[in-house]
């Protein structure tokens, strides 16, 4: 990553847009949800994400922002990458809520818009005049969601974390090893949250078309937590055992597992079929394994997993992980190199299919105070062949006032005086022209 002085800046923005561009005329159409207005009071990783994903997706989403900022905006340290990946294709209104007179104009955009998207505490957006119920009187087809730490009930009232209800949701338990609960090494449940968040408003919008009238989506971190770990929770219904952590886990699967190899490497080998085993046997001249009477079924030889593996892994440390990963794919068997995920950066794959792209993070929306140029996973999908791409970077604090303002009809002078008067932040012009 590199400083981006603000002469190169425009030029990174323009190579990012150009590198999102569609390739053939079907990507020409508008995206799916182009003309849906989104009205988001998010923060950290959940309901951001929720509006990364409708914005993505073609959506005019408004990040209504506290004059200071997004408290994401100067994280250090594991928090540092939240707002660049999670804000993207946004635009940034800096006002003070607080004011009636900035909580007027936040109603007037509430008033046209499709989607209210928030997940602070509960009552906050009661007390703010944001509730769901005075929000839908203000405009029946207003969709409302949530992003919570709970779904109504027992639990409701308590401050969540991602790695609170990793830990009581059973997910830290399975992760890390016996007696040593360790949560998951990203925000899985804050994004997996904000991603069923995005998914019941498209599920409302849906029905919206049917009805002509909104509804409130919630979402929550625990409920969300509870469905990655539903399928141990129902091998213990079939089988009647508890699941044991991973690292100490009965594998479904004989050969699946990371292999320590020559000179220190380190790669993920699996055989998780007969017919993927006698292939490997086959590729490493294992003849006495494939001939063994106790290795015959994927079940035996997982019963055999105690000796057989040492066995493996004494076979394989001679060989180096590149030797091992050309025999795997040459034979069509599942293997995976150890990467980290800085090294993702350059991975081939991502690059030539147009995975990555381009960005240019604001000075104010990284802790490394200064700005960056990077690149930025897409969605991890194609409409019509076509990755949903970049169209702005995350913006700075405040860098969409003025024009959202105009849009929702507050004339020049009538901004200017919410300006003096403290209202309002960020850029008295719009320097991206949205």
């Amino acid at each position: 990553m590199t400083d981006v002085s603000s002469g190169t800046k425009a030029n990174a923005n323009a190579n990012a847009n150009a590198h999102a561009a569609p390739t053939d005329a079907a990507a020409d159409r508008p995206l799916p949800l182009a003309g849906l207005r989104v009205v988001e009071f998010t923060h950290m990783v959940m309901g951001p994400t929720c509006g990364m994903i409708l914005a993505d997706l073609g959506a005019e989403v408004i990040k209504v922002e506290p004059l200071a900022g997004d408290s994401t905006r100067q994280l250090l340290g594991s928090g540092a990458g939240f707002f660049g990946i999670f804000n993207r294709n946004k635009k940034s209104l800096a006002i003070d809520v607080k004011d009636p007179r900035g909580r007027e104009a936040v109603l007037r955009l509430l008033a046209t818009a499709d989607v209210f998207s928030e997940n602070f505490k509960a009552g906050t957006m009661d007390r703010l005049g944001f509730g769901a119920a005075a929000l839908s009187r203000l405009n029946p087809g207003l969709i409302c969601v949530s992003h919570k730490g709970f779904l109504p009930g027992p639990y409701e009232h308590r401050t969540a974390l991602d790695e609170v209800v990793q830990m009581m949701g059973g997910l830290a338990y399975m992760t890390g090893p016996e007696g040593r609960p360790l949560r998951a090494g990203t925000s899985v449940n804050d994004i997996m949250g904000g991603m069923f968040g995005a998914i019941g408003v498209l599920a409302a919008l849906r029905e919206r078309d049917r009805t002509g009238r909104g509804q409130q989506v919630q979402s929550a971190l625990f409920e969300n937590n509870v469905f990655l770990v539903a399928q141990h929770m129902m091998q213990f219904a079939v089988t009647g055992r508890p699941a044991a952590p991973m690292p100490s886990r009965i594998s479904a699967w004989a050969v699946y597992d990371v292999f320590s190899v020559k000179d220190g490497e380190q790669i993920f080998l699996a055989a998780v079929t007969d017919t993927q085993w006698a292939l490997m046997c086959e590729a490493f001249g294992f003849d006495d394994l494939q001939r063994d009477p106790r290795l015959v079924s994927n079940n035996d030889r997982v019963q055999a997993r105690s000796w057989m593996l040492p066995l493996l892994r004494q076979r394989f440390e001679a060989f180096g992980a590149a030797e091992l990963a050309a025999r795997f794919e040459r034979i069509g068997l599942p293997y995976a190199p150890i990467a980290r995920p800085h090294e993702l950066f350059d991975d081939p794959h991502l690059q030539a299919t147009g995975g990555l792209a381009p960005v240019t993070l604001p000075a104010d929306a990284s802790g490394a105070g200064r700005a960056v140029e990077t690149q930025v996973p897409l969605l991890p999908l194609t409409l019509d062949g076509q990755r949903p791409g970049l169209r702005h970077a995350p913006p700075s604090l405040g860098q969409d006032t003025d024009a959202v303002l105009r849009e929702a009809g507050y004339s020049a002078d009538e901004i200017a005086a919410l300006r003096a008067a403290g209202v309002i932040g960020g850029a008295t012009a719009d320097p991206q022209g949205r």
